[in-house]
């Protein structure tokens, strides 16, 4: 099994080696954008080799760009409109279905590459050397200079660990330039007797996480959200009054402020789930399929008339809870969760998370009234179970996770996610997971649920 993981390098340049890099950093962008019109008004075209055959010659006359990376910056943007080409298409199906009632506007105009981000081919445009050196491809040629890392990184590219693309970035803060790497390990297969505890992780916004486990032994891991949420709003204000200013002073700012909170969020996410690996070791982890759940579920919106004029049908908190829930940054916990368990021996996967917060652990009774107002309290209207409701729903993941390695140890194939497109399968599943019933006894291999 490979698990492939980014080696941040610090490169040590000198001014006029720093200018060097610049400029191809600048000329790159350029290109990007040059190639992203050209896509665009050649009927939004995804295809590599049409773009490259297309584009060659002019990124080579007008950019400088070497002969490599006039390659690769075709095959980026192919890569960029081959994606939106998808969105598009699974937008349409939910439009089509009635999930939704929004129009798709990513082909709406040409992507534009604002981060000048250089991606390098291993071999071709950069290459390490003995002594703690990387030679890196720039406009003038190419340049051979010391980096420093993390010391585990370090070694593993010195001890000839498989070396995949870097990109070249540009802290503008430090004025520093870091060659990010990726390195690709090679990790023995898990077996279902390694793994002999199941833990579910219920995310959310209130709480970012909250862990469980198939015994319930222990404390429960909460992750409170009050003190990152109150942080998010403190930037959203700070950007409001900015760009109400609108000079280019103040956007200059704005942009300071959106990396400065992309950092609180990553570094929040990167401690939780460090903690979270940290307290279950050899494990699998349950985590919720929640892919397109901000199309699947609908935000209060204002109330238009025929004037064209809007009423004021939505509450300024309940804006406030839209913005919130389009910046919940669940997507990073849960990656940062997968790639932390399989360096550390355990395993991540990810289960159905319909009705987790509405169906009762103990007697199955699934219902919306179980959470009152949606709040923080599950109150069975069936048995009265009672509990916090975001444990609830990590003690659902984790009997669905459970379920889920019972599968695996009985066929020998593990399943990391349910296909969510093909619906017959999602109901049988939905149908065993009502047969599910919670109790503090259960251990993988004795516990058989539904009975």
């Amino acid at each position: 099994m490979k698990q492939t993981i980014i080696a941040k390098l610090k490169l040590h340049t000198t001014s006029e080696q720093l200018a060097q890099l610049r400029n191809l950093q600048l000329a790159y962008r350029d290109a990007l954008n040059y190639v992203s019109r050209y896509a665009f008004e050649h009927g939004k075209m995804s295809s590599k080799r049409r773009l490259q055959e297309g584009t060659y010659q002019e990124l080579r006359v007008l950019y400088a760009l070497p002969a490599q990376m006039a390659c690769s910056v075709p095959r980026q943007v192919g890569a960029t409109y081959k994606g939106l080409w998808t969105k598009y298409k699974k937008h349409a199906a939910s439009r089509k279905a009635g999930v939704t009632k929004k129009r798709y506007k990513g082909l709406d105009q040409p992507p534009r590459y604002l981060s000048p981000t250089v991606t390098y081919q291993q071999g071709r445009d950069y290459g390490f050397k003995t002594e703690q050196r990387v030679s890196v491809l720039t406009l003038s040629g190419r340049l051979i200079l010391p980096y420093s890392g993390y010391e585990r990184h370090v070694a593993l590219i010195e001890q000839g660990t498989s070396i995949g693309t870097a990109q070249l970035w540009y802290d503008q803060r430090k004025k520093r330039f870091y060659l990010l790497v990726a390195l690709s390990l090679e990790l023995p297969d898990p077996e279902p007797g390694d793994l002999p505890q199941v833990v579910g992780v219920d995310v959310g916004r209130r709480y970012l996480a909250v862990t469980s486990t198939t015994t319930g032994s222990g404390d429960p891991l909460f992750f409170l959200g009050k003190e990152a949420v109150a942080q998010a709003d403190h930037y959203t204000r700070l950007r409001k009054r900015l760009q109400q200013k609108g000079t280019r002073g103040a956007m200059r700012k704005v942009r300071a402020i959106e990396q400065r909170e992309r950092r609180l969020k990553a570094e929040t996410n990167h401690c939780i789930s460090k903690r979270i690996i940290h307290r279950h070791p050899a494990s699998l982890i349950g985590l919720e399929e929640l892919t397109d759940i901000r199309e699947r579920t609908k935000p209060k919106k204002h109330r238009r008339t025929k004037q064209g004029k809007s009423s004021e049908l939505v509450s300024p908190k309940q804006r406030r809870e839209n913005r919130r829930r389009s910046q919940w940054s669940f997507a990073q916990l849960q990656a940062m969760i997968a790639y932390k368990a399989m360096l550390a021996g355990s395993v991540a996967i990810k289960v159905d998370a319909d009705y987790s917060s509405q169906a009762c652990p103990r007697c199955g009774h699934t219902a919306r009234a179980n959470r009152p107002g949606k709040g923080l309290v599950f109150v069975c209207q069936n048995c009265h179970y009672t509990l916090h409701a975001d444990l609830v729903g990590a003690r659902n993941l984790v009997l669905r996770t459970l379920l889920v390695w019972q599968d695996w140890a009985r066929t020998g194939l593990l399943s990391v996610a349910p296909d969510t497109s093909d619906s017959e399968a999602k109901a049988a599943r939905l149908s065993r997971y009502a047969e599910l019933r919670w109790s503090p006894d259960a251990s993988p291999s004795l516990q058989r649920w539904g009975h």
